[in-house]
């Protein structure tokens, strides 16, 4: 990865992965894994969790992009990455829109700083 960015890995319904996939995002680290997993019905949540976690231990990946509803699926193991890279966003999806209050990572931001900081 010497001289080169760090990739996208998203974790989302087939329309999202879609989206970011024609966007250009899609890559294969040198074992042939993608940096994507589309989430269908018969997903497993273990399946959905070993891939994030396999995301989160990738050197080449900066952000993971996850929808909400998925990641409420495996929220105890985004509860748990505390690293700032790679970063994890929740995003929403066509079918289920993004609520504020379920993320967690914008929770601990704002647990950050105090009313007092925005002054």
């Amino acid at each position: 990865m010497a001289g080169r960015g760090k990739l996208i890995a998203v974790i989302g319904d087939e329309d999202t992965c879609t989206g970011f996939l024609l966007g250009g995002i899609g890559e294969l680290n040198k074992n042939r894994k993608p940096n994507f997993l589309v989430v269908e019905k018969e997903t497993s949540i273990a399946e959905i969790e070993e891939t994030f976690k396999s995301f989160l231990s990738r050197s080449d990946i900066g952000i993971i992009l996850i929808n909400q509803f998925i990641a409420e699926m495996i929220r105890h193991a985004i509860d748990q990455h505390m690293e700032s890279i790679p970063a994890v966003l929740e995003i929403p999806s066509k079918e289920h829109p993004y609520d504020a209050s379920k993320d967690s990572i914008l929770r601990r931001a704002k647990g950050m700083f105090s009313a007092e900081d925005f002054r």
